[in-house]
């Protein structure tokens, strides 16, 4: 099925090839215009009026073309842009026409994306034709900003200092910018400056977005294709020096166990650091860490994970993910990267940098354990290298850390994470214009320990090398390949590195593996990885197809992120994009692939054929679909480290239905659901967006999952009597889970520089084990369960007997009904008073409560939601921009 379903694909890719380039009769229009900037002789006074004589003498540029909703059209509306400048910043004024009735003006915080009137101005600084910086303005004030790269991505992480201002009168509405050079890396030199530059406005009442540069849907790149910026000369980034100090203080109040002598319930804190941001010339930053706090940051989702690998967090600490795209890695060229199944490994992960400690400590009465690891110092270096090698590299020191523990009155310190070091370095120098690349990244991790007892629990060091590129095919960039390979390398004790080798990202120890095995004298663990892509994305019709393998000892776990080694995983899809409306719809896209995966051994691991769509109406509702059938295939993770097993073949359907983001409410709602003869799971979920007024935006958006799964894991138990299985009893149930969450959100925005936002999340699981049944032989999906077939089962003790009166030994099995219940929130005033200065009140509140019972039962346990004991943690934080 699988070899027939590409057949199919490939003679639908040779037919969509010959049709598709009389299609794209779209073509770039005005990125051969020269934009002059105009050097002031006046001070200008920034209040969005432009009563300065500059702004009557500047060059004019008002020809913008739509890209929504009708492409390649004259704006609806005009407007004017005009560029100025002098030593130290960049100047721009764009004058918006329009009816003031008609202006969609909502107030958000910084950075914070809505529907509303917008102006944004994007660079390239260093003329490299494939990245720079973006600074949108809105019609009620507030500002956006960000990092372009790849040729068109874009990444709001970064935050500049610039100014921006706004008026209304009877003729629209008018913006004035002002955005110094310390803020912007470029190529320092003298004579004539040569940049790249384009301009945007968003309409929001039309969904309607124009250029000054228009770049058809079907063409590839953006950045590529910006007009010039000329007319300044003589303009260097000086080495600015930007400091920002911190004060805070700290007060949590914490549920207490009765007489624990490590907890009273409360604990004051204060604390102080600072962040260092000095220009390395105009083309490299250096930023730097002391004593880091991230107080201020949202909290993490509660999880129900039941599987065997760990949860995947975003990063949300600003020193970390400001400039993060430059860390990417293995990306680059292609502007489309489909998985289908491939587990994948990022090289840099940066909340490893203070993750929690992960030692463990002896039992004890009381254990006073730390939440987190401090960070010492951190340091970061962004930016390029002459004219084409983007860098990056962050250097940090984490502290040891102790947990204390206090054993019938007697206590002492047990060390659970050493002092570490990280290191990463990135590179990647472009060719020709962009059309190749080439890069590396590599990373380390070296640990000092105390505790000799530790090293038995942690690597004693890791190390990784990876290179990626990419190459466009042909000269109008229809096809590009994409491609990264890279190696690891891990040491530890004998004891560590066996561990390793049996932990979920290995299984080394599978009895029936061919060509694995625990080695219990190594002291390191080598492995490599490797994946690649050819996609065409030119034009209406796209192929994506990609090839991928990891080594069974290949990890990165240490300062990166993998779910699992022992993976062979290719996939190849093909799909059309319709984007002239029609009097049916707006857009439509369609495509179909087919996937597979395999381990070194050979065992096909998971296989599929997919099909997708999305659907934008007339009317702006959307609704997307995906279908996907998966053929038997052989599970090597069900046992978690024992035999193989059989995946029976599924079904999976997805929809999803969006309504139009102009308007005041917004909801979306969908189902995703997957089937095979023995286990299901749905889920259902809803999403409501309401704008009561122009600066407060409330959503809500519960889901209800529902999954019975016929073979969830419970344990595994040695018996040598159990020969079929290796000398393992390997024990599954039914589970019946049942979770209802929702994320419920408040954004007020008093002014763009004063907002407030709380975030809440509720969670009630529930899973009922019943059924309890073993696997009866490798390589199948048959289970002897108990109960039946002469075994028994006894619910009050939890026993199982395989063969009833025979000589086989009854044993406990585990209780895992759970039923858990999660209330987590943070509130956050923050306050910028001064550009870069900013005030943060902080209020974080977590409430849990779990008992080993599995019926769900949805009013007991929202009353116990808000009957368990909170944690509260109150936070003040004062930051200040020190520019020099």
């Amino acid at each position: 099925m699988i070899k027939l379903t590409i057949y199919i694909l490939l003679l639908f890719a040779a037919a969509n090839l010959l049709i598709a380039g009389s299609r794209d009769t779209l073509t770039i229009i005005n990125n051969d215009i020269k934009i002059r900037a105009l050097k002031l002789d006046e001070p200008i006074l920034l209040d969005g009026k432009l009563n300065e004589r500059i702004w009557q003498q500047a060059d004019r540029y008002d020809n913008f073309i739509q890209r929504d909703p009708d492409e390649g059209k004259p704006a609806s509306q005009k407007t004017v842009v005009k560029v100025a400048y002098d030593e130290n910043a960049l100047y721009v004024a764009a004058i918006m026409f329009d009816q003031p009735d008609s202006i969609i003006s909502r107030l958000s915080r910084r950075d914070e994306f809505v529907q509303t009137d917008r102006f944004t101005l994007f660079l390239d600084p260093y003329y490299d034709k494939r990245s720079g910086y973006y600074f949108s303005v809105t019609a009620a004030g507030s500002l956006i900003d960000g990092v372009l790269f790849n040729d068109g991505w874009d990444d709001n992480s970064w935050d500049g200092v610039w100014e921006a201002n706004v008026s209304h009168n009877d003729d629209g509405w008018i913006t004035e910018m002002r955005i110094p050079f310390s803020q912007l890396r470029f190529k320092n030199g003298g004579g004539e400056m040569l940049w790249g530059v384009n301009f945007k406005r968003d309409i929001a009442r039309n969904n309607e977005r124009s250029y000054l540069v228009f770049v058809p849907k079907h063409e590839t790149g953006f950045v590529s294709h910006f007009a010039d910026l000329t007319g300044f000369e003589n303009i260097s980034a000086p080495g600015s020096l930007e400091i920002r100090p911190y004060l805070t203080t700290k007060a949590e109040y914490i549920s207490q166990k009765n007489g624990d002598p490590f907890n009273n319930g409360s604990e004051y804190s204060p604390s102080a650091g600072v962040d260092i941001k000095y220009s390395l010339g105009s083309n490299l930053t250096l930023n730097a860490t002391m004593n880091p706090d991230f107080g201020q940051v949202e909290i993490d989702p509660a999880v129900i994970n039941l599987s065997d690998v760990e949860s995947f967090f975003s990063e949300r600490r600003p020193f970390f993910v400001e400039g993060s795209s430059t860390f990417n890695f293995g990306i680059g060229g292609a502007n489309n990267y489909w998985g289908f199944n491939w587990s994948g490994a990022d090289f840099f992960y940066s909340r490893r940098i203070g993750r929690t400690p992960q030692g463990g400590t002896p039992d004890a009465d009381y254990i006073d354990y730390p939440s987190g690891t401090r960070i010492l110092g951190a340091g970061k270096i962004t930016g390029k290298l002459g004219n084409s090698w983007n860098i990056g590299s962050i250097q940090a020191l984490t502290k040891r850390e102790f947990a204390e523990i206090d054993q019938s009155g007697s206590r002492s310190k047990w060390e659970v994470e050493p002092l570490t070091f990280y290191s990463i370095v990135r590179a990647q120098k472009e060719f020709n214009e962009g059309r190749q690349a080439l890069g590396f990244i590599t990373t380390g991790t070296i640990r000092d320990f105390n505790d000799e007892n530790l090293k038995n629990d942690i690597n004693s060091s890791a190390y990784s090398l990876g290179v990626d590129g990419w190459s466009f095919l042909d000269e109008e960039k229809n096809w590009v390949f994409t491609g990264w390979a890279g190696l690891s390398h891990i040491t530890g004790t004998q004891t560590r590195i066996t561990n390793l080798q049996r932990n979920s990202r290995h299984y080394f120890q599978r009895p029936d593996a061919i060509n694995l095995s625990v080695d219990s004298s190594a002291s390191s663990l080598t492995g490599y990885a490797t994946r690649f892509y050819i996609n065409k994305q030119r034009g209406n019709f796209f192929v994506n197809s990609a090839f991928g393998m990891i080594s069974p000892s290949f990890d990165v776990n240490d300062l990166g992120f993998m779910f699992r080694a022992d993976v062979i995983n290719a996939h190849i899809g093909a799909g059309y994009v319709w984007n002239e409306p029609t009097d049916f719809y707006r857009n439509i896209e369609l495509g179909a692939a087919a996937f597979t995966n395999h381990d070194f051994d050979g065992n096909a691991t998971w296989q599929g054929i997919f099909h997708f769509g999305w659907f934008q109406f007339l009317n702006y509702y959307s609704v997307n679909w995906n279908l996907a059938y998966n053929p038997q295939t052989i599970n090597n993770r069900r046992t978690r480290g024992g035999p193989l097993t059989l995946n029976l073949p599924g079904y999976q359907a997805n929809l999803n239905l969006r309504s139009d983001s102009r308007k005041n409410w917004v909801f979306n709602t969908g189902v995703n659901t997957y089937q095979t003869e023995k286990s299901y799971n749905w889920n259902i979920y809803a999403g409501l967006e309401f704008r009561p007024l122009s600066n407060i935006m409330i959503s809500v958006s519960p889901q209800l999952s529902r999954n019975f799964e016929y073979t969830q894991w419970v344990n595994s138990y040695s018996d040598n009597t159990a020969a079929q299985t290796y000398g393992t009893r390997y024990v599954f149930a039914e589970m019946d889970q049942t979770t209802i969450s929702a994320s419920i959100r408040l954004n007020w925005t008093f002014t763009p520089d004063l907002s407030f936002q709380l975030y809440m999340q509720p969670l009630i699981s529930s899973g009922d084990y019943k059924n309890y049944k073993e696997l009866k032989a490798p390589k199948t999906y048959d289970f002897l369960v108990y109960g039946t077939e002469g075994s028994t089962f006894n619910y009050l003790t939890n026993e199982a007997d395989p063969d009833g009166d025979g000589p086989i030994t009854a044993f406990k099995v585990d209780n895992r009904d759970y039923n858990f219940v999660s209330l987590r929130g943070n509130a956050v005033l923050r306050w910028e008073y001064l550009p870069g200065s900013v005030l943060y009140f902080v209020w974080t509140q977590s409430r849990a409560f779990s008992e080993e019972v599995g019926e769900f039962q949805f009013g007991n346990s929202f009353d116990r939601m808000f009957e368990a004991i909170p944690d509260n943690i109150f936070m003040v934080k004062l930051t200040y921009w020190f520019n020099m």
